[in-house]
């Protein structure tokens, strides 16, 4: 009986543990970034340049890498707008640095990709579209042989191209989407997360088959729900196939604003928590640098990633005794560019020296006109408010925690 209870109570420690276990993925390489269960999970986002905007797309794709985004994507639709990515590679090489690129490629698009796997470093392929035939509105069925013959021409088109990155050593994203799914697929599945996993599974077989591994999955859906189901099951789907490729997280087309910042959110966190994932990118209705900083709070938010000061601060209540909101902003905007702190700003003594014990330091209304500054769980010294920032500036100082900002 105690040994079965202590198994059980282990078994629960794991389950509920605050540490988040990462599914094992292997690693591939994206020019210098790797991704896998051993790395950083990474983030990523799209220009939105024509890329035959040379000189245009050369300076989104900068302007993504200072921010902090580590692939980018550009679009490829035609032969002329994959040759003008081996112009934009050597601008950024002339001019930048080397900043790893993927090609986004659709529509029967073989000789496109043949041609832009010379210039990036990973290839993203639709396996809706990539060999794409115009819907049929008086088919009732798909007979064995129209889907044998389909399967045919699928790994025909498809093997030249694994057969390049393979030589190359570059990468491959699989990169099903909710929205575009197969004929034959709708067919055999319906518009479910199964028809998306088989979808993908259709083409990861094909490059095992090749024995060509550097590849990423992606199960992407409009709707966060789709989403959650399509890379659960397709994370179940793969290992127990023995595929431990990684997963390229996002809710795609998520819109804008607030909605679209908590529908990314709501997807891509959820995930991350449960261990899944090894790259993302937040899919938003603006400027694509306008992504990058949710990328960062999402990983944060669940502990992938410490890049920026973690903000610690209770909603209020008739207790408070001071503007808290007023106090985070100016502690926000003395700090915010301090990387790795967890900084606690708390409006009575009441809970806050409780509910802020992990943090770094504490601001905290300590009497009317009076704050404390604590240092983890220890009381440091007693201030007049109106000095309060300043004198956690001082704190920090003191401990050779401070950067002066840029």
């Amino acid at each position: 009986m105690t040994a079965t209870l202590s198994k059980t109570s282990s078994e629960l420690s794991k389950r509920y543990s605050t540490q988040i276990h990462r599914r094992k993925t292997r690693t591939v390489m994206v020019g210098d970034i790797s991704i896998g269960s051993e790395h950083p999970v990474r983030v990523q986002s799209m220009i939105n340049e024509d890329t035959l905007d040379i000189e245009g797309s050369t300076a989104s794709i900068r302007e993504l890498h200072e921010a902090g985004c580590e692939i980018v994507r550009l679009t490829v639709p035609t032969l002329a707008h994959a040759k003008a990515v081996g112009a934009i590679r050597q601008r950024l090489l002339d001019n930048y640095q080397a900043v790893p690129l993927v090609a986004d490629v659709h529509h029967n698009g073989m000789k496109i990709a043949l041609e832009v796997a010379k210039h990036v470093d990973k290839v993203r392929i639709n396996p809706g579209l990539f060999v794409f035939e115009k819907p049929n509105p008086n088919r009732t069925k798909f007979t064995d042989e129209e889907i044998s013959s389909i399967s045919q021409r699928i790994f025909q088109r498809f093997e030249p191209l694994v057969n390049v990155l393979k030589q190359q050593n570059k990468a491959l994203r699989i990169g099903v989407n909710h929205g575009s799914l197969a004929e034959r697929m709708l067919f055999s599945y319906g518009d479910t997360p199964m028809g998306m996993v088989e979808s993908a599974m259709e083409f990861i077989r094909i490059c095992d088959s090749l024995d060509y591994h550097n590849i990423v999955v992606s199960m992407k859906a409009s709707r966060p729900p789709v989403m959650l189901a399509a890379y659960r099951m397709m994370a179940d789907m793969m290992d127990k196939e023995g595929f431990n490729y990684p997963l390229h997280l996002g809710v795609t087309e998520a819109g804008d604003g607030d909605y679209g910042r908590i529908k990314s959110t709501a997807g891509i966190g959820t995930l991350l928590s449960e261990g899944l994932g090894d790259t993302i990118r937040v899919s938003l209705t603006e400027a694509p640098l306008k992504e990058i900083p949710v990328c960062y709070s999402i990983l944060q938010a669940v502990g992938l990633r410490k890049t920026m000061v973690e903000y610690i601060s209770c909603p209020s209540c008739g207790r408070t005794l001071f503007n808290l909101e007023d106090v985070v902003k100016k502690v926000r905007e003395a700090t915010s560019h301090l990387t790795g702190l967890d900084i606690a700003v708390m409006g009575c003594i009441v809970n806050g020296p409780g509910e802020m014990a992990d943090a770094d330091y504490g601001y905290v209304g300590k009497g009317p006109g009076v704050i404390a500054l604590y240092r983890g769980r220890e009381e440091i010294r007693k201030v007049p408010e109106d000095e309060g920032v300043e004198a956690l500036v001082g704190l920090i100082k003191e401990d050779g925690k401070w950067i002066e900002p840029e």
